[in-house]
């Protein structure tokens, strides 16, 4: 099956959420202005439009393997991101340094992006987006434990994502339990910076969102995509992409799992980290 962008991206500005800018945020951030190039030298007319959200002020800790310095520390990770690119890239990007919560007011995003690190989290975002009152196009999760991580670009059942069986299916849809949230652990960060190294390799998180990424591209490029998320492992060097086809997503529901190939690819199953 080939899944075709939504037309209407084509011609307005695009608007993007970034929900939470840890390890993988703080990639996925990095990236977009890339994207937001790219689109443009490929005749897009306005590009992306982003915000990025997140409570979460930078620690020592965070310092090992996300992109902030010393002299950062006790700052908004969201608003110490965005004042960067704005400088950087001449944009006019937003930071919103507060979580996401039930209580939140999102404004009309037409894509967001994940990179929450509790099944909490992402309890919010599949209700924030789901239903008769959501207007989002396009949901992209990004996951990861140790060695690598899985992302999965959704359309959320909503007023734009009407229920058929060509809809691409969500990360909530494809594995429940990653929205499970009596399965979160303690959630709580590494006091340390080896500890920080103990539970995460350097270079998951960047390498986990440039393959989002590409897809993105990809899909703003050419205009359709036969696949739409993969499972990546670091450590093994392998990409197994996830096909967008009814018959793939049923059988991931009836496992309750990813399909993994013989050399072994990365569950889904693994609790979520930034």
């Amino acid at each position: 099956m080939t899944h075709q962008l939504q037309p209407g991206l084509l011609r307005k500005p695009v608007r993007v959420l970034v929900v939470g800018c840890g390890g993988n945020g703080s990639a996925m951030a990095a990236g977009l202005p890339y994207l937001h190039q790219a689109m443009l030298v490929s005749g897009h007319p306005y590009g992306l439009e982003v915000t990025i959200m997140d409570g979460d002020t930078v620690s020592p800790t965070n310092c090992v393997r996300q992109p902030f310095s010393q002299a950062e520390i006790g700052h908004f990770k969201a608003v110490v991101l965005v004042s960067r690119m704005n400088l950087f890239w001449g944009l006019d990007w937003k930071a919103i340094p507060q979580n996401l919560t039930e209580a939140s007011i999102l404004d009309r995003p037409d894509i967001v992006i994940g990179c929450v690190d509790t099944r909490a989290a992402r309890r919010i975002i599949h209700s924030k987006l789901t239903g008769h009152q959501a207007n989002t196009s396009y949901w992209l999760d990004l996951g990861n434990h140790a060695t690598g991580g899985q992302f999965v670009l959704g359309q959320p059942w909503n007023w734009v994502n009407r229920r058929c069986a060509t809809r691409l299916r969500t990360v909530a849809e494809l594995f429940p339990e990653l929205i499970d949230e009596p399965l979160d652990k303690d959630g709580q960060p590494s006091c340390s910076a080896v500890e920080a190294l103990e539970r995460q390799e350097p270079f998951v998180n960047p390498t986990l969102a440039y393959h989002a990424l590409a897809l993105l591209a990809r899909l703003f490029r050419y205009g359709s995509t036969e696949y739409h998320g993969a499972f990546v492992n670091v450590a093994g060097s392998r990409v197994q992409p996830l096909v967008a086809e009814p018959q793939t997503w049923r059988a991931l529901r009836l496992r309750g799992r990813p399909r993994t190939s013989q050399a072994g690819a990365t569950s889904a199953r693994s609790t979520a980290t930034r």
